[in-house]
């Protein structure tokens, strides 16, 4: 299995900007796939068919959105829908991310409508679960894991086949903070979260890319990539510039 490298640019970039950096990842590797990764980066929606032009020009990049709505269409001010995103050149979506949850109060459930209809609606997903710091210090880390995921996996493991299916591990402690998890809480929770998925999907758990996300960044990209049960990593603010976002790429 190809290692995963995510972008998550968030709340960051215009159109123009998203074109200057995939610009310059073309200048990085100089036309060049990288050997064993599979790259995606989710962009903000006014950027996201300039990211998906750039990337299919390209052509080692996918892009993908942040949010979707799970409708087809009607009177939801604001939101967007499957077919918008495909039509804008996306092929994956995040669902579940921790600042979904935690700022915008998107509970269990909504998370799961949302990752359930994305995939009906033939976009592949990225499924974000994790804890928070008070959680694990309560000892809940499995009970958090099994709800989040359990809940977000029951629909038909069909669903999972065709690698349409991503899981990002992402302790909210270590978002944006500077703090990492250390190889240990990474390498423990990823073997639980597996667990998990094996007793939801069975074996096609083993085929399900399980990424790590939390303050990754070039300097520890290469050692977290290392660890059993990381396919791959989400990256935050160091996706933004596209010399660090290569340095992650080849770690």
């Amino acid at each position: 299995m190809d290692k995963v490298i995510a972008a998550n640019w968030k709340m960051n970039k215009t159109a123009s900007e998203a074109q200057g950096f995939m610009a310059r990842l073309k200048e990085l590797f100089d036309g060049a796939v990288p050997e064993g990764r599979e790259v995606i980066v989710f962009a903000p929606f006014t950027a996201l068919e300039a990211t998906a032009r750039s990337a299919g020009a390209l052509g080692w990049v996918q892009a993908g959105a942040q949010n979707l709505y799970p409708a087809e269409k009607g009177a939801f001010t604001g939101e967007i829908s499957a077919d918008m995103i495909r039509s804008a050149g996306a092929g994956i979506v995040l669902t579940g991310h921790s600042e979904r949850r935690h700022i915008m109060g998107e509970d269990d459930k909504t998370v799961a409508s949302k990752t359930l209809f994305a995939l009906q609606h033939g976009l592949k997903v990225m499924l974000c679960i994790g804890e928070t710091l008070e959680e694990r210090e309560q000892g809940l880390l499995r009970n958090v894991l099994e709800r989040q995921l359990i809940t977000a996996m029951s629909f038909d493991a069909g669903l999972l086949s065709g690698h349409s299916f991503y899981v990002a591990y992402e302790p909210v402690w270590a978002i944006g903070t500077g703090r990492t998890a250390t190889p240990s809480d990474i390498a423990g929770a990823h073997a639980l979260c597996r667990e998990i998925m094996r007793s939801i999907a069975g074996d096609e758990a083993f085929s399900i890319p399980l990424l790590y996300g939390g303050s990754v960044k070039a300097s520890n990209a290469g050692e977290i990539l290392l660890l059993d049960n990381v396919d791959g990593v989400l990256v935050g603010g160091a996706s933004l510039e596209a010399e660090q976002f290569s340095k992650i790429i080849t770690a």
